[in-house]
């Protein structure tokens, strides 16, 4: 574009309220402009919404003892509590992006936040843990709805430096809000306010989210210009729905059972269900019809190895989360806040990594994924050699920890901002789905796999059992983040990476 055009493609941004940034490509032409728009606090709203749901899926962790003693849970319902959270909220991902599109962001956002605070009020006050386990599941409902408004709302109303910086602030808010919720959930419960044990770690959300509520009505776009007037999929949604519960139920719950026929069951039953949800997203399209997932996400093949690589660091994300507290707790007999703080050196490097990427030049953050990955897999190659030279705990850990936080968050927004930039915004509902969807369920396979792996191994309890178990797991985390590192090479080397924005 010469000169004269950037200056009038500005007038005419100018004209519209909406910025233009020197050298950014202009947007499909198919798509409206951003409104003007406090950007600042719209991305406070967003991404305070996407803290409080993150925290509360692992602020329940720590409650497990305190259910037990005052509700007289046994351990199978202690871990509904916190898995029917975590079942609900990704099961409906997918369907809340929808319903973001065909009813606006800003009303779904709303009743997503109305649900998830009331449902948090539900459980401080639950009388026994039948009604706590409903309140979850409702809460992780609302928390479906409200989060894939945060990932569309930063896609929409941000671009260019704006967006990476706005991503890295979502990284950080993924990040912080899991870790929060093991410091925090460990805090409450032992300062037992007036008594209360376990309740305010459900309590703290009726206060917050109802500021959110007020703030998401005033600062978030209005809704005329997110409705889509197509028809809800709702057959998708069903079968999608089902698919999922079938994959995540079991991966959840598996290895507290003892992984019984039934739990393989449902893991087999699930890929047909998932060919059957294909199958019928195809055909709604060939009818002419508005599929859930618009097929344009899933065909583009920077997306698919960008969601690859992503789902493979964060698998190991959630794995260390589950096995470090383990380890530090049961292994090393440290207690419940000392766990936590362990991933705060994690967690800054983290928030670190969102600036440091937006201010990468142009071609270096086209390999920022590959670079990401590759950190990712130096940490967990370096806790791996620690432990085994008899390294068990202390500032060494946290300082390869806070290396390992750099790499994932490096690699995390850069993958993220990669896939937004694949793709024209009117994607945007479609692809946070997909990824928040993904990350879950990859989410879920790490605990899974890795997490029951560790526990299989350090069933002794021993200091040095421990160690080896962690050892082994940190091993197959390096290996994984290498495999991520691979699919992020070829997300980047494939033309669609640089489709425009």
């Amino acid at each position: 574009m010469t000169r004269s055009g950037m200056r009038a493609e500005r007038s005419r941004a100018k004209s519209r309220g909406t910025p233009v940034e020197p050298g950014l490509p202009r947007r499909d032409a198919a798509e409206p402009s951003p409104p003007p728009v406090r950007r600042n606090r719209l991305l406070a709203v967003l991404l305070a919404s996407q803290f409080m749901a993150n925290l509360d899926t692992a602020i329940a962790n720590i409650a497990a003892p305190s259910l037990k003693a005052d509700l007289g849970a046994s351990g199978g319902e202690s871990g509904l509590v916190v898995s029917g959270y975590v079942v609900a909220y990704a099961v409906l991902l997918v369907t809340g992006a929808r319903l973001g599109a065909t009813h606006g962001h800003r009303r779904i956002l709303t009743l997503g936040l109305s649900i998830f605070t009331a449902a948090s009020l539900a459980c401080a006050l639950a009388p026994g843990p039948l009604v706590l386990i409903v309140a979850r599941v409702v809460q992780g409902a609302g928390a479906a709805l409200m989060v894939p408004q945060v990932l569309s709302g930063i896609q929409l109303y941000f671009t260019g430096r704006s967006r990476d910086t706005a991503l890295g602030c979502y990284a950080v808010a993924l990040s912080a809000g899991a870790v929060a919720g093991q410091c925090l959930g460990g805090v409450l419960i032992a300062a037992d306010i007036l008594g209360t044990g376990w309740r305010p770690i459900f309590l703290i959300n009726v206060p917050a989210g109802l500021v959110l509520i007020a703030a998401a009505t005033r600062f978030v776009p209005g809704d005329a210009r997110a409705r889509e007037a197509r028809e809800l999929d709702v057959r998708g949604m069903l079968a999608l729905s089902t698919a999922v519960l079938l994959l995540i139920v079991p991966l959840l719950l598996g290895t507290d059972e003892g992984w019984p026929a039934w739990t393989w069951g449902c893991l087999g039953a699930s890929v047909p269900m998932f060919a059957v949800f294909w199958h019928g997203q195809r055909r709604r399209s060939a009818l002419g019809g508005r599929p859930l997932i618009a097929g344009e996400v899933v065909r583009n093949r920077a997306v698919r190895w960008s969601l690859l690589a992503h789902g493979a660091i964060t698998m190991t994300y959630f794995a260390l989360l589950f096995v470090l507290a383990n380890y530090l707790q049961d292994g090393l007999g440290h207690g419940p806040a000392y766990a936590g703080l362990a991933m705060v050196s994690w967690v800054t490097a983290f928030g670190f990594a969102g600036p440091l990427l937006a201010r990468f030049p142009s071609r270096g953050r086209k390999t920022a994924p590959v670079l990401g990955c590759l950190i990712l897999t130096a940490a967990y190659t370096s806790l791996w050699g620690c432990l085994l030279a008899g390294h068990r705990t202390g500032p060494v850990l946290f300082v390869l920890l806070g290396v390992g936080g750099l790499g994932l968050g490096i690699g995390s927004n850069a993958l993220i901002g990669g896939m937004a930039s694949a793709l024209p915004g009117r994607y945007a509902t479609d692809l946070s789905g997909v990824i928040s969807t993904n990350a879950q369920l990859c989410g879920a396979l790490g605990v899974a796999a890795l997490g029951g792996c560790y526990l299989t191994l350090a069933k002794s309890g021993s200091a040095q059992i421990s160690a080896h178990a962690l050892t082994v797991t940190l091993f197959a985390c390096a290996v994984l983040s290498m495999a991520g590192a691979a699919a992020a090479h070829r997300a980047v080397s494939t033309p669609q990476a640089a489709a425009p924005l």
